[in-house]
């Protein structure tokens, strides 16, 4: 090896730059040309190679796939949770703005029950039930409040406190002063009590 170079190197002395240069040139075309040549000889698949990124680059797409599906089955999952919220509560608004006309309606049917007037009761009584019966129908449901419960900040608003009645009131409801309503699962008007101290 050595005496190739040494031979190399006399011709180089004896031959003009350019020639030298042409020389220098296609030497390392060739050791590159060579060095190609051992790396496709080692390399006995260059198909699986191929193969194996087209795997690669598959499972890549699945992946994706699965992810978007994942986020398009939860978009609608929220959604359709989203609606039903909304079918439930759509009415909201117009039963708050009837329950003062059922309030009213609750103490009318209490001061007809006085006049002793049994045909005026039962036509108010008629309409009181289809009103409410109509409300009900709508999602509308009455809390079941009464004297002796517990008193609980979340569902209840205490307006005031008196001394209880009797000992087994204290810390309890006294009084209901006004309804409670439900629309579905949210409370849309808390009822308003008077607790015991």
């Amino acid at each position: 090896m050595s005496n190739k170079k040494e031979d190399i190197r006399e011709e180089q002395q004896d031959q003009p730059v350019k020639d030298q240069i042409e020389d220098a040139i296609d030497e390392a075309i060739d050791e590159v040309e060579g060095e190609k040549e051992n790396e496709d000889n080692n390399d006995d698949s260059p198909e699986f190679t191929e193969e194996e990124k087209l795997k690669e680059d598959l499972q890549k797409e699945k992946d994706k796939f699965l992810r978007l599906f994942a986020e398009f089955e939860n978009y609608k999952r929220r959604t359709s949770k989203e609606r039903l919220e909304l079918f439930k509560t759509a009415n909201q608004e117009v039963m708050t703005a009837m329950l003062p006309v059922l309030d009213d309606f609750d103490r009318a049917l209490k001061e007809i029950g006085k006049s002793g007037d049994k045909n005026l009761v039962q036509g108010v009584e008629l309409i009181h039930n289809k009103f409410k019966e109509t409300l009900n129908s709508k999602g509308l449901e009455a809390m079941n409040i009464k004297e002796g419960d517990a008193f609980d900040s979340e569902i209840h608003e205490a307006i005031t406190q008196i001394p209880a009645p009797k000992d087994k009131l204290k810390g309890k409801i006294v009084d209901v002063v006004e309804r409670g309503y439900k629309l579905g699962d949210r409370i849309i008007r808390y009822p308003k009590v008077v607790t015991g101290k």
